[in-house]
């Protein structure tokens, strides 16, 4: 039947919601071959259709293939669409929650052509990051917005001084807990020098 192998590539990947499933090389040339099968055939039916009374006549015995070919061709090619785009939206979201570099179980998922989009979309979304501000701005850190301003942390090791954006210089010992503007202490949180404390 038309387009039933590429309604099993949407229901492949609707399957696996959170995660990524290897992608479906064979499935896709197929569904390419049958598209490049139907659109020649498409052509054929449209040529008798068209020559047998000069313009297209509507009640020709071969109208009704002829719909059909065009309607199972529109079919492959949303589906194909669908199964790229959901694949590259996933890739996306998966850029925003592990960063720049993807999990090894996730890279073998990829196609070739996959794993060039993502490294084009990191570094356009890094280049991007590095042109707001003087320093750059790293859009990762906080992916929802913070219920308050000021968070209290505590010094998991003896850091030493630390200068605040203020300029107030403040002595960072372990076990020592302050009560920080949230931007200041982001990075050290990340670095494992802060904990916060919930």
């Amino acid at each position: 039947m038309y387009a039933e192998k590429a309604c099993n590539l949407i229901k492949e990947l609707s399957r696996c919601e959170e995660n990524l499933p290897p992608y479906n090389n064979d499935l896709v040339k197929e569904v390419c071959s049958e598209i490049k099968q139907l659109h020649d055939q498409n052509r054929i039916d449209g040529a008798i259709v068209a020559n047998e009374s000069g313009i297209a006549n509507h009640n020709s015995v071969q109208y009704p293939t002829l719909r059909v070919g065009v309607a199972a061709t529109k079919r492959n090619v949303r589906c194909l669409l669908a199964y790229h785009y959901n694949r590259l939206r996933t890739l996306r979201t998966m850029r925003w929650e592990f960063g720049s570099v993807l999990p090894a179980e996730i890279k073998t998922n990829l196609s070739p052509l996959e794993t060039e989009w993502f490294s084009k979309y990191s570094s356009s979304l890094a280049n991007y990051m590095m042109s707001i501000g003087e320093d750059g701005l790293n859009l990762g850190l906080n992916l929802r917005p913070p219920k308050a301003l000021y968070i209290e942390v505590r010094c998991l090791v003896d850091y030493g001084k630390y200068e605040l954006s203020d300029g107030t210089v403040i002595l960072l010992k372990k076990d020592s807990r302050h009560y920080l503007p949230r931007s200041e202490c982001e990075e050290l949180i990340t670095q494992g020098i802060f904990q916060h404390i919930v």
